[in-house]
Formats: C-alpha cells, structure tokens, sequence
C-alpha cells in the first residue's frame, strides 16, 4: 500500500504544477491516514466476528445403558448450550460401528472438533487418522482407547482403577478382610469395566480371606445385573456369598431386585458396593437396600470443550 501511494505521489508530480502539487499531496497524505485507520479497523471487526461465531463440535456417546451415562449426556447438553456451542450429538447405541458411522459423519459436516466416548477400548485407528488427517481436534471423554497418543489432544476421564480400589477398600474395612464376592463387570473390552476389576483386585489380594467366587459381565445395564443375580440366586448356595461388587449402579440395582423377587435381603444377607453415585443408589441405601457407591461426576464436557 505505501509503495502504490508513492508510485501514484510521482505520477501527479509529473503532471501538475508546484500549487496543484501540494494540494495533491496533502490529499494523499489525508486519504492515506485515514485508510491506515480503518483498514486495521476492518480487520479487527472480522477478528471479533470470528469469534462470536459459535463452535459446531460433534459428540460421539456411547449410548443411555445407565442412569449416570443419561446423567452425562444431560450435562453435556447442558454444557454446550451455556458456553453457546452447536453441538451435533449422536447415541452410539453401544455399538462401536454406530460410533464410527458418526464420527464420519462429523468430518463430512467439517465440525470444529470432535469429543468421543467410546464403547471399547480397540478398533479406532483408521476413524481417528481419518480425524486427524482432516485437521480436527479430537478429545477422548470418559472410556479410555487403545491407540497412539499423536490421534487426539488430550483425554479427560475419572481414576478407573482408583474407584476399584475405594469400592474394595469399603468391603474389606466391612467385612474385616473375610468376604466371598460376586462380581459383575461391566462392558467387555470397556476401560472402565477393565480399570475399576484391577484396582478392586489390587486390594482384596492383600487380603487372604476376600475372595471373587464368581465374575460375569451385566454390560453396565440394570437388566444385565438383574439376569445375573437371578442365576446365582437359583443355582448357587446363597449362604456362601457375601457381597455383590458391581461396576456400576445400575447392575447393582438389578441384582438388588432379583434379591428381593427371591425374598433376599440386599444389604443386610448380601453386601451391596458398586460405583457411579447415581440418585437411584441413594435412594435404595435410604432404604436400607444398598450400602456403598463410589462417585464417578458427570461433569466432565467443560474441560473437553475448554480444549478445543
């Protein structure tokens, strides 16, 4: 811009005489200041329209199989509207083909970034190349994946394997290390399901007489712990077990009301220790049915969305 002013300050100068000169010059000098002033005027105006502009990010969840994974998605929602962000949000029906079918479909719609809580922890790499290879950020939420760190920015998530150990821990202070254990694991192939039996292990395996006598997946649902439970209770010594160690509510939930169908009483003839904190749980230790959960927060979308 200055170089075009001087070309054209010398065009005029050849053309004209010293009196129209100056007036030339000073009308240059005017319009050039002034140009100065708006034009980063004009830049600063887009700058702030850029960011006004709200964020389109899609969420990938894994589905509704829980009162806390419905909690979550409430949040989320929540979230998203208070910080004014577009959010695309797709149920992944735990199936990790319905996820990857939306993750697709977020790079289709070029969406600002991208939050995936995944079903399982296997099986991402090619969806997350092509995440990366489009240019969007990526956060991991909740579940964790295998995969190399260089697909996604960061991953925001409880301490799976430390609500393991909180839950043991309860039982063995409970029970004075002497408890015989049904477990019933969440999603196989599932992080949490996977984190929270290592921690839980870690513990009762400094303890001789804490034993795990019988362990089967519910898929974190309340009809899964329901189904279990009801096995045990017609096939197994009921005398023999001490406590049900779930790794969610809702499965202890189903197993408390296969308990009471079969004239149990949960907490009191079986122990009752699960996680996840959902309203449900206190509603049933109020009762007298359940005696222990450890808090998992639902509120974890802001630092994914602060992230992108």
């Amino acid at each position: 811009m200055i170089l075009q002013n001087v070309m054209l300050f010398f065009l005029i100068a050849m053309r004209t005489n010293t009196g129209e000169f100056i007036k030339n010059m000073k009308t240059i000098l005017k319009w050039s200041i002034l140009f100065g002033f708006f034009v980063p005027f004009l830049f600063s105006l887009t700058e702030i329209t850029q960011s006004q502009t709200p964020l389109t990010i899609g969420f990938s969840q894994v589905g509704s199989e829980s009162g806390w994974r419905v909690a979550f998605t409430e949040a989320t929602l929540a979230e998203a509207e208070a910080r004014g962000i577009n959010l695309l949000f797709s149920d992944g029906e735990n199936n990790q083909e319905v996820q990857i079918a939306a993750l697709r479909s977020f790079i289709e719609q070029e969406v600002d970034g991208i939050i995936l809580a995944p079903v399982v922890e296997t099986g991402w790499n090619e969806v997350l190349q092509e995440i990366k290879d489009a240019g969007i950020p990526l956060v991991i939420i909740d579940r964790n994946i295998t995969a190399d760190a260089s697909f996604y920015m960061t991953r925001v998530a409880s301490d799976f394997v430390h609500e393991g150990r909180l839950a043991a821990a309860w039982l063995a202070q409970e029970t004075d290390g002497n408890c015989t254990i049904i477990e019933l694991e969440g999603t196989v192939g599932s992080s949490a399901a996977r984190d929270r039996q290592i921690g839980f292990n870690e513990v009762i395996s400094l303890f001789p007489n804490m034993q795990i006598i019988l362990s089967q997946s519910g898929n974190f649902t309340r009809e899964g712990g329901y189904t279990i439970m009801e096995t045990i209770l017609l096939t197994e010594n009921i005398d023999a077990i001490c406590a049900v160690w779930a790794h969610n509510d809702d499965m202890a939930l189903g197993a408390i009301d296969a308990m009471k169908q079969y004239d149990v009483d949960p907490a009191d003839d079986i122990l009752v220790v699960s996680v996840d904190a959902v309203p449900d749980i206190f509603m049933a230790m109020m009762n007298g049915d359940a005696n222990a959960t450890v808090e998992l927060s639902p509120y974890m979308v802001g630092p994914a969305f602060t992230a992108i």
